[in-house]
């Protein structure tokens, strides 16, 4: 390990030594620290009527594919069938329906510009959106746990202690309840923590799977035959630092636009003059293509719930479920590229910086201000999306490389994909917000060589 990254993590330790003693930002990290540890609690409180030793057939279902991806975003919920079986995925679902609808819908445009009051109004709708949401798949994810794991379900077991109908319907609304619950806890998070509640929840369901997934494969290679197992593990670590490093340049990563302010006189000053930059992500669509991609390609699987009789329904939900197959990887890349050309197109507004820059006095040396502008931006937007949307699908992909090297299905998983962009960033967004708050009281900051660059700021120019 390089001199400099040794002495980045001794500054990173003694920067959140220093900030535990300030008060605020204490009690923030404790707070955050609390309600993590609630739902982590939550995850592991098992729906009334259901016995846990008969689970078995769930555990399988969810042990790879896009189920055992929505089992770690719960962090193993789905899979116990906790009261919180579909954690926060609802609200995910959403806020994306909500985002798209902001494309379309002319009333939702129009919130999206009243700022802090529209702002909650979008807020409410998708709270019950979620609640809509969570009704329609609490009866689909039962209905799957009967065909998976019949035997948990004491209803159907032993319908004169309780009556299927009866469990469907308590289940069902202990399930919206849990969802509700972990929404709420997202919130206070953001509201009386440190960092975004709703990402800091997902990337705890995620890592609470990283030590058992690191467990199993140094056991695995320890006891391979042959020799050499504890070599190709610490080969394997090796290359999972490199991949971590590449997604953070990813996620980093942006082309900086240069900016000339005009010259103004006001009274015996002088204003303006000076020459900024336009950070344009390379990543504008962070992980949400992935998200969408990966949401389509559950829909298969989804309704397979409800047909489970249906040999052409789970034969097709199989196949376009397997993370580890070719068909799913060529469909996955092709939707990853093209949602990140969709969702930069709605994250990035060359029109609005074209307006602000020209209504500021600013204008980018050589293009004329206006409708000019904002053609250069949009052109150099899309310059940059190629070439990123690429590297976003072959990170999605790179668990299923990492699998045919040999690596075990649940530590292959950090190789690359959804679980590991929101990880790295979450976690640098998360710094950022720490590292703010120390400024503030004018420390140091988190890093001596340099702040923190999480999705808000410049990073690696590309």
């Amino acid at each position: 390990m390089p001199v400099s990254v040794v002495k980045c993590v001794i500054a990173i330790g003694t920067n959140i030594g220093e900030a535990f003693k300030i008060e605020d930002l204490r009690a923030r990290i404790l707070n955050t620290i609390l309600f993590l540890l609630v739902y982590r609690l939550a995850a592991h409180v098992v729906l009334p009527g259901i016995d846990p030793s008969q689970l078995a057939g769930l555990k399988a279902q969810t042990s790879g594919g896009i189920l055992g991806l929505l089992d770690a975003f719960s962090g193993g919920a789905f899979s116990q069938a906790s009261v919180v079986a579909l954690g926060i995925m609802p609200y995910i679902s959403a806020s994306i329906v909500v985002q798209l609808l902001g494309i379309a819908v002319p009333y939702f445009q129009k919130l999206q510009k009243e700022g802090e009051s529209g702002r909650k109004k979008i807020n409410q709708i998708t709270r019950i959106l979620t609640v809509i949401v969570v009704i329609f798949q609490a009866p689909g994810y039962l209905i799957n746990l009967k065909t998976q794991a019949p035997g948990a379900i004491i209803a159907y077991s032993n319908p004169d202690l309780i009556s299927p109908g009866f469990f469907m319907v308590t289940s069902t609304l202990i399930i919206v309840a849990g969802t509700l619950f972990i929404m709420w806890l997202g919130e206070r998070i953001t509201e009386k923590g440190i960092g975004n509640g709703i990402s800091l929840i997902i990337m705890t369901g995620i890592i609470a799977r990283l030590p058992f997934a690191l467990r199993d494969e140094f056991l695995s290679r320890i006891n391979e035959q042959g020799g050499g197992g504890l070599i190709f593990f610490l080969i394997e670590m090796v290359a999972l630092f490199g991949v971590v490093v590449g997604v953070v340049l990813l996620v980093q990563g942006t082309r900086k636009i240069p900016v000339q302010f005009a010259k103004k006189i006001v009274g015996n000053k002088q204003y303006g003059g000076v020459r900024q930059y336009i950070p344009l992500k390379v990543n504008a669509a962070g992980v949400m293509p992935i998200v969408f991609a990966q949401a389509i390609m559950f829909i298969p699987a989804y309704i397979a719930q409800f047909f489970p009789e249906s040999a052409t329904w789970q034969g097709f939900a199989a196949s376009i479920t397997d993370p580890f197959s070719l068909g799913y990887n060529l469909v996955s890349v092709t939707l990853i590229i093209l949602f990140t050309y969709f969702y930069t197109a709605i994250a990035v507004n060359p029109s609005q910086m074209a307006d602000d820059m020209k209504k500021n006095g600013g204008f980018i040396p050589g293009v004329k201000p206006g409708r000019k502008t904002s053609e250069f931006i949009d052109d150099v937007m899309s310059k940059i999306t190629l070439p990123g949307s690429i590297f976003l699908a072959m990170v999605s992909i790179l668990p299923t490389f990492a699998k045919l090297v040999g690596v075990n299905n649940n530590f292959a998983a950090f190789y690359g994909g959804t679980s590991l962009l929101i990880l790295v960033g979450v976690v640098l967004d998360t710094l950022q917000q720490i590292e703010s708050h120390l400024l503030m009281r004018h420390y140091d900051g988190l890093m001596k060589s340099g702040r923190i660059k999480g999705r808000t700021s410049t990073g690696a120019t590309a």
